[in-house]
């Protein structure tokens, strides 16, 4: 096939990379360009900025993961300005053909075509993925992404899910805690209230209140810091049972679509590496009733490529022009 433009657009940034393809598998991705979304007034224009910065004519296909559902006329983008308008972009960009998947759906190509050096074993049997039926793949990050694959011979289906909205189970009187807290703030408590990096801080809200002690008024990202580096025992705290309930609801998931392996994607995944193994993620995961010796059998796998997103949609490309 050749080479084609691949594009990972989230609400911060909007990554680029030259990729090969063949045979409806990614052969290369080059060097990743990252432009702020900010910058540029529309797709088009970080397109041209793209193609300033490799000083080369850019190949004439393209594979466009978006952060946002791929339906309508005009798609607009979460956390950022733009809309992309599916009609004009052969017209736009100069391109012959292109593709347009959501994040978590290159995401869910990525795992299809990754090779097990950028999958690393978290618990479960240490064996590959399956090379038929179903992989469950579950992304922590700003929300709940959720996808699986479905493996028959040499293709594999990416199927595109909203099970990060299915709604949350509390399974011990701390989770009904945390569960009470967000239903007085929500209507309906969903798995991503709890599972996503938004949840930490209601985690954490929850546990102080059971210490008696006062909330620190911190941000997110200064949450998340200090939860890691473990310099604040009540946000250490907060994390393992953020990773109690990823596990909880990851195999929930699995167990809903009949998977026989389970991958770990999203922004906090790679954040979560060394604390997933030692967590209560794995007790969770497992604790399903009579179902136990089943999922103690399905291999759960970390997904480590540097930029599954652009690799993935590149993957959307390959496959859909084999």
């Amino acid at each position: 096939m050749g080479e084609i433009v691949t594009v990972d657009i989230g609400g911060t940034h909007a990554r680029f990379a030259i990729a090969e393809v063949k045979d409806g598998r990614v052969v290369s991705l080059g060097r990743e360009i990252t432009l702020k979304t900010a910058e540029h007034g529309n797709f088009s224009l970080a397109w041209e900025a793209f193609a300033g910065r490799i000083g080369r004519p850019l190949p004439r296909a393209a594979a466009i993961a978006v952060a946002a559902p791929i339906n309508g006329e005009a798609i607009k983008l979460t956390n950022n300005p733009w809309t992309i308008r599916p009609a004009l972009l052969r017209e736009q960009l100069g391109v012959d053909s292109f593709i347009l998947v959501n994040d978590f759906g290159a995401v869910g190509h990525a795992v299809a075509q990754v090779g097990p050096e950028h999958l690393r074993h978290l618990c479960g049997p240490d064996i590959p993925l399956p090379p038929e039926g179903v992989t469950t793949i579950v992304g922590p990050g700003t929300g709940l992404g959720v996808a699986h694959v479905l493996r028959r011979g040499r293709h594999s289906a990416i199927v595109e899910t909203e099970g990060g909205h299915v709604n949350f189970a509390p399974l011990d009187a701390i989770d009904d805690s945390i569960l009470v807290r967000l239903r007085a703030r929500y209507r309906r408590v969903s798995a991503e209230r709890i599972v996503s990096g938004p949840g930490l801080a209601s985690i954490y809200e929850a546990l102080a209140a059971i210490e008696g002690q006062p909330i620190q008024p911190l941000d997110d990202k200064s949450l998340w810091t200090v939860a890691l580096e473990g310099s604040d025992s009540l946000a250490a705290a907060a994390l393992d049972r953020f990773c109690q309930s990823l596990g909880a609801v990851t195999g929930d998931l699995a167990l809903a679509q009949g998977a026989q392996g389970v991958v770990i994607a999203g922004g906090l995944g790679l954040r979560l590496a060394k604390h997933l193994p030692r967590s209560g993620f794995r007790q969770r995961f497992v604790a399903k009733g009579r179902f136990e010796s089943r999922m103690a059998r399905l291999p759960v796998k970390l997904i480590i490529h540097p930029q599954p997103g652009l690799f993935g949609a590149a993957a959307a490309f390959a496959e859909a022009h084999a």
